[in-house]
């Protein structure tokens, strides 16, 4: 391997960013009266990493380290995509961890360290090397998952995490074998080349995107989804449902040729299952947290109906890869945005956030009511939000691509979830405050988390009205 150059030094430079700042808050946690520096150190990193990105988004693409990894403007859009869901998972455990104080740097490393396995991820164009990038995601999450070791449901979540996700992984490594087998290659530009041809490397195939389909939680590998989502701690749920999501997404469009164009439809069914198991199941759900997990697997499979797009051949140069940085990115600010305000009602109650909890916030929080009131019709897909745009730009990938059918079918399942999520508009705002609500809440702790939750708001309608700051950079 040739030594470094300066193209190889950006490419890495938010990845060494993220990882110095966790180092410094290692060697700072040593050290007596250093808890100060903890939140300068831990922004200061973030800032940095934004900064490199930003700079990486004015550069040509290119692949760096002999071919192993890809740098240009799609890997910094979804470097700050990441960036910035780690940020608001951030926010929201500012309140719910200050019970555990003494353990705030451990979880800041954690959620750093997971950060830096999304970027690596969006970014492989070796099998190994995203391999190595899914396990720095994945082993900080499943520490995460049951941070709370007071709480079962936390351990429980943790465990069934790395159960699951130590199976997906062996399948992962298994099919990346296989490939090689049949190739004799795991670089994805050289798969480029020759294609995959032989039945073991198809075989292989279909166990890399399995073993992808379970990390994005898409039908038939969701089910784990609610119960983790649910027993987690509400930040770290946030950070898995935006960051993991997004950095799974952004391989599978990276690897999407290996399938055979023949494949289309199987993709299609995937997606739409996904979106109707998503919506039934959240239909029934009056835990907000268990609510939208189940939404997320929905928004899975609306976003595997873009990757079915590219397959499918878009006409549009790039189309799919657009539609899913915009989705997500707009999901990030939405999604994280609820998950923080869920927090943030969480820690003041020391209850789960239910519809029943929920009745009446208009009138005790109506700043909170009103971002949470955005955030579920952006979640929705109704107009003048970032969420309908990210919608109407993958069905528009399937259109382009003649997947009509599906897209239609597509926009129906969505109407479908407007059912749970105009639930959580009417509790608030239409139903009269449960008797218990107003006696065992506390006061309102105006902070950081309320603070993001309205950014994450403004960020819902920026993304929505004023769209093209955004779509013109990507």
């Amino acid at each position: 391997m040739h030594g470094f150059d300066a193209a190889d030094w950006l490419a890495i430079s938010p990845l060494a960013a993220l990882t110095v700042g966790l180092l410094v808050l290692l060697v700072l946690d040593l050290a007596p009266g250093t808890a100060i520096l903890r939140v300068p150190v831990f922004l200061g990193s973030l800032i940095a990493a934004a900064g490199f990105e930003l700079r990486i988004l004015r550069e040509q693409p290119a692949l760096v380290f002999d071919g192993t990894l890809a740098s240009g403007p799609t890997t910094a859009l979804w470097g700050l995509v990441f960036l910035a869901s780690l940020l608001v998972a951030w926010t929201a455990a500012q309140r719910f961890y200050r019970e555990e104080r003494r353990f705030l740097v451990e979880h800041d490393v954690l959620m750093m360290s997971s950060v830096v396995g999304m970027m690596l991820m969006a970014g492989a164009q070796n099998l190994l090397v995203f391999f190595v990038g899914l396990e720095l995601l994945s082993v900080p999450l499943y520490a995460l998952a049951s941070f709370e070791r007071s709480r079962s449901t936390s351990v429980e979540a943790g465990v069934k995490y790395f159960v699951l996700g130590a199976f997906a992984a062996a399948i992962f490594l298994y099919g990346a074998a296989l490939i090689y087998a049949g190739t004799g290659t795991i670089s994805l530009p050289r798969l480029r080349e020759i294609g995959i041809g032989s039945p073991i490397a198809l075989l292989g195939t279909a166990l890399v995107f399995g073993s992808l389909f379970f990390k994005v939680s898409v039908f038939p590998f969701h089910l784990w989804v609610p119960d983790v989502y649910q027993g987690s701690p509400t930040p770290v749920t946030a950070l898995m449902a935006t960051g993991t999501k997004a950095a799974g997404f952004a391989f599978l469009l990276e690897i999407a040729f290996l399938l055979p164009a023949r494949a289309t439809g199987i993709v299609v069914a995937i997606a739409l299952l996904t979106m109707a198991a998503g919506n039934l199941g959240a239909l029934v759900q009056n835990d907000l947290k268990r609510m939208l997990a189940w939404s997320g697997i929905a928004h899975a499979g609306t976003l595997l109906l873009a990757v079915a797009g590219s397959l499918a051949g878009d006409p549009h140069a790039g189309g799919a890869r657009t539609a899913s940085i915009f989705y997500m990115a707009a999901y990030v600010v939405t999604a994280g945005g609820a998950f923080v305000l869920v927090a943030a009602l969480e820690a003041d109650t020391g209850e789960p956030v239910t519809l029943v909890s929920l009745r009446g916030l208009a009138r005790r929080r109506p700043g909170a009511a009103a971002a949470m009131g955005a955030f579920m019709l952006s979640l929705g897909g109704i107009p003048l939000t970032g969420g309908f745009l990210g919608k109407y730009l993958v069905f528009a990938v399937a259109v382009r691509a003649g997947l009509v059918a599906a897209a239609v079918a597509g926009v129906l399942l969505s109407v479908v979830a407007l059912g749970y999520y105009l639930r959580v508009v009417v509790a608030m705002y239409m139903q009269p405050e449960a008797e218990t609500a107003g006696a065992s809440e506390a006061e309102p702790r105006r902070g950081l988390a309320l603070f993001a939750a309205s950014a994450c708001a403004a960020g819902v309608l920026l993304l929505g009205i004023l769209p093209g700051w955004l779509l013109d950079r990507l």
